[in-house]
């Protein structure tokens, strides 16, 4: 997996974090920086970990089902970013806090990374390097919490189901992409 492609998907995974710590910033009656590292580090955090986790699931069986695991990839990829779609589109008004307490934010980091579980598994499949590849993860996590609570500040709520709606896109092409390289449509 190239590094652009890690990018793309590092993104659309952080797009989740994005979008709550977005929230998180409009629910700040002021931005303070300690306040954004704490929600990027949480985020950053988690999603490191899960990705790592679905990768030491994923190698565990991976040998035994390599004959399609590009469909697994694509299906994984495809159901995640259809989640993602679905959740920006639907109209439900979400409760914002400015709570940081280790509880609140342990369940929220959760909650946005449980799709990079999967992904994680999808990177057994794809024999990806895993430690540099959940480090990049995290770190543009991190970066991109910590942007979507200082956006979320500046300017609100208004952007978060545009950064779900491309989180969710990014990682359905990225699914499509695996799967066609895979059948041999692709030439990379």
């Amino acid at each position: 997996m190239s590094l652009t492609e890690l990018f793309i998907i590092a993104v659309g995974l952080s797009m989740d974090a994005f979008a709550v710590a977005v929230c998180k910033g409009l629910a700040m009656p002021r931005m303070n920086w300690k306040g954004a590292c704490v929600v990027g580090l949480y985020f950053g955090g988690f999603q490191a970990v899960m990705p790592f986790l679905g990768y030491v699931l994923g190698s565990s069986f991976s040998l035994s089902i390599r004959a399609y695991d590009h469909w697994i990839a694509f299906l994984l990829l495809v159901i995640i970013g259809g989640n993602m779609v679905k959740e920006a589109l639907s109209h439900e008004e979400e409760y914002t806090d400015s709570s940081l307490d280790m509880k609140h934010m342990t369940l929220l980091a959760v909650a946005t990374s449980i799709d990079a579980l999967a992904v994680g598994v999808t990177f057994s499949f794809l024999n990806v390097d895993i430690l540099p590849a959940v480090s990049f993860i995290g770190v543009v996590t991190f970066s991109l919490s910590m942007i979507g609570v200082k956006t979320g500040n500046v300017f609100g709520c208004r952007y978060k189901s545009k950064a779900e709606l491309a989180g969710g896109l990014i990682l359905i092409l990225m699914g499509m992409k695996i799967l066609l390289e895979h059948l041999g449509f692709l030439p990379f």
